[in-house]
């Protein structure tokens, strides 16, 4: 594996190889020194053009655990926002002898363009690009799922017949999307449930099923697991639902819906919440809530790309 910037590039080896792999790092991670020597004297650089302190410090930390050096580039206050240019960004961190570049940018494409400009000769990780793609935190929250259906027996096996409700900001969620492409590899069913107004153009032609009820989708689907959307107010311009108290009450995982769902059903969020708007604090902290578990799991499944990416010769691409 050479870079690792889609979910629809991974083939269903890869992606249970790289689960599998997690699984490994997870056991690590029980151990009273929680490091292994396995990228002592690579050099990995954080490269994130828009916030996000979670991702940020779960990838640093992955690195860390396998003794990677770590640089933190942050575009605010670099010369990036004197205006450099990602080609320019690039070879500096390539004149620096970066072994690995993990990128977050909020145009879409940004990590493929670096990944085959030939500015930088790194692996490189789509940490998350616009409303694009965040392929790790699909596979953390595979991993996540496999780990509660499957338990000790996870290990090799996918999500075959595992039905799946993603509900709310699709329009711009690259979480939706990393997660659509992944889950159907594994083989899980999945539902995206929102408004019309929060669905990309040509949803439809999708390997998903959509629909616009919240109360019909979980009485007629049944689901195994429901993740729930952040409200991405930061990315909308314009009214895409009438008001929160209205969106909460439609789309909302409340306590009343929780109640209606299996008691094994289990309930996702990828972070960070808006508490009362997609979801209740009685569903964020029941026992069929994982976004603890997903947390956690992110530093398995990153120590795992990493592993992958940097370990050894890289070949190939996915």
């Amino acid at each position: 594996m050479r870079h690792l910037l889609s979910t629809k590039d991974l083939s269903r080896d890869d992606a249970i190889m790289i689960l599998d792999v997690a699984e490994d790092m997870s056991d690590v991670q029980l151990r009273e020194v929680k490091k292994l020597p396995t990228l002592r004297g690579k050099t990995v650089v954080n490269l994130f053009f828009e916030d996000s302190t979670r991702t940020r410090i779960s990838f640093e930390l992955a690195a860390k655990r396998l003794s990677a050096d770590v640089i933190n580039f942050s575009a605010k206050g670099s010369s990036v926002s004197k205006g450099e240019s990602l080609k320019d960004t690039a070879q500096t961190l390539a004149a620096m002898g970066a072994d690995g570049v993990v990128i977050r940018h909020s145009s879409s494409g940004s990590p493929q363009l670096l990944a085959d400009s030939g500015w930088i000769d790194a692996g490189i990780v789509n940490a998350g690009d616009g409303t694009h793609e965040h392929p790790t935190q699909a596979l953390l929250d595979a991993f996540t799922m496999r780990r509660r259906i499957h338990g000790a027996a996870s290990r090799g096996r996918d999500l075959s017949g595992v039905s799946v409700l993603i509900v709310g900001d699709i329009l711009h969620s690259r979480v939706a999307r990393s997660n659509l492409w992944l889950l159907r590899t594994l083989g899980a069913e999945v539902t995206f449930v929102a408004p019309a107004t929060l669905l990309p153009f040509g949803a439809e032609t999708w390997p998903a099923g959509i629909r616009y009820d919240l109360d019909a989708a979980i009485a007629e689907v049944n689901p195994d697991v429901v993740m729930m959307l952040r409200i991405q107010s930061e990315r909308m311009n314009a009214a895409f639902f009438p008001n929160p108290r209205e969106y909460a009450r439609v789309w909302g995982l409340d306590d009343e819906r929780l109640a209606r769902l299996r008691p094994d059903t289990i309930v996702m969020h990828p972070g960070p919440m808006n508490r009362g708007l997609e979801i209740s604090s009685r569903a964020a902290d029941s026992a069929q809530s994982t976004v603890i578990e997903q947390v956690a799991n992110g530093v398995s499944i990153r120590m795992a790309v990493l592993y992958l990416l940097l370990s050894g010769d890289r070949e190939g691409s996915a």
